[in-house]
């Protein structure tokens, strides 16, 4: 079985031909908007993923565009349509039509009639959901009634009233699940989270004041910043009804390993989160969790990785929105331009962990 390419393994594509033509003898549809492929002997050009009889490595050339292709001169393949509206194109709207019908319906959706109405086997559409969509069709289920939950139950009289109108088909279904999904009960979660308790403790760092919150479920706040008691302030705005505490010995441990992945932001942060958001602010949050250590990617290039190409603008605004540097990598997200701005935490931040990086990257820290 093919596996998708990791984004790192897909990026280095770019400027690698050896990886390019792994791609092509694999026939992976992930790569097709990346790349095409050229054939001497035949003089057309082809998708990655186009499943025409493999041409020999010594005839095949590889081009960024369809006009480079083109230019050279070659013309596109009949079979692979490689010069048509793009293939991610016709995924991006594949997916959002399943989001909706998520979206829209009364109970949760089978995975095997999700695919059946977008016209895909249940496996090929659970994979091109989850490139596209950078989360699971479960996992999108799962934030989707997440934020129905937290809405009913702001407006609603009643408890019940409220989960049935998510879309649970039992209280009972809804309460197994209600601490992952609210992070608290539901009663505490519509009465303001007076039950909640967030440790929280406040340090330095070479980027100055570091304030690290955890629930009983993960790490729900990283803050940078200049002023430990404007940190303090904005976590007491963030959960106001919640009963917030200093930390203990064993917290403090917890503190200590997220400065460390401040001073070292190559590492890995495999540390449990409990952040809470839109499904959209989800989408965004995991792909930023796709960009690899040293590398970055675009407002746009993020919307179209999450299947809304025309949603730039709203990306930076969930990049604004997340509540957890370091943790979700916002900082890796620059202007189409290459200019590094809009962090949460001041723009000189943001550049010196994207310095760190590229240092670690390259060996010399």
């Amino acid at each position: 079985m093919t596996q998708t390419p990791t984004r790192p393994v897909k990026e280095a594509s770019l400027g690698d031909d050896d990886a390019k033509w792994a791609a092509v003898a694999a026939r992976d549809a992930a790569f097709d908007g990346w790349f095409v492929y050229s054939v001497a002997t035949t003089g057309v050009y082809c998708c990655p993923s186009c499943p025409s009889r493999l041409a020999k490595r010594e005839n095949i050339r590889f081009h960024a565009t369809c006009d480079d292709a083109e230019a050279a001169g070659f013309r596109p393949c009949r079979r692979c349509r490689p010069n048509e509206p793009a293939r991610e194109e016709d995924r991006a709207a594949m997916v959002a039509r399943a989001c909706r019908l998520i979206e829209e319906a009364e109970e949760e959706p089978r995975l095997d009639d999700l695919a059946r109405a977008c016209g895909l086997s249940r496996y090929h559409f659970h994979r091109i959901f989850k490139l596209v969509a950078g989360v699971t069709p479960k996992a999108y289920v799962i934030a989707h009634r997440r934020k129905c939950v937290r809405e009913r139950l702001a407006i609603s009289g009643s408890v019940t009233t409220a989960i049935y109108d998510a879309g649970f088909s039992s209280s009972g279904r809804f309460y197994a699940t209600s601490s992952q999904l609210l992070g608290m009960t539901p009663g505490a979660f519509r009465a303001g989270g007076p039950d909640a308790k967030i440790k929280f403790a406040v340090g330095e760092c070479s980027l100055g004041s570091i304030l690290v919150a955890a629930s009983e479920i993960g790490v729900c706040a990283i803050q940078l910043g200049d002023d430990p008691d404007v940190l303090a302030r904005d976590l007491q705005d963030r959960f106001p009804q919640a009963e917030i505490i200093g930390g203990d010995r064993n917290f403090e441990r917890l503190v200590a390993t997220v400065v460390g992945f401040v001073e070292a932001p190559g590492a890995a942060f495999d540390l449990p989160l409990d952040v809470r958001g839109t499904v959209f602010q989800h989408r965004v949050w995991a792909a930023l969790r796709d960009i690899p250590p040293g590398s970055t990617a675009s407002y746009t290039e993020i919307a179209r990785r999450i299947g809304n190409p025309k949603a730039g603008r709203a990306v930076a605004q969930a990049c604004a929105a997340n509540p957890v540097a370091v943790a979700i990598p916002c900082h890796r997200v620059i202007s189409s331009d290459g200019a590094i701005s809009g962090y949460r935490w001041g723009v000189d931040r943001k550049r010196a962990l994207l310095l760190r990086e590229a240092k670690s990257i390259a060996g010399y820290g």
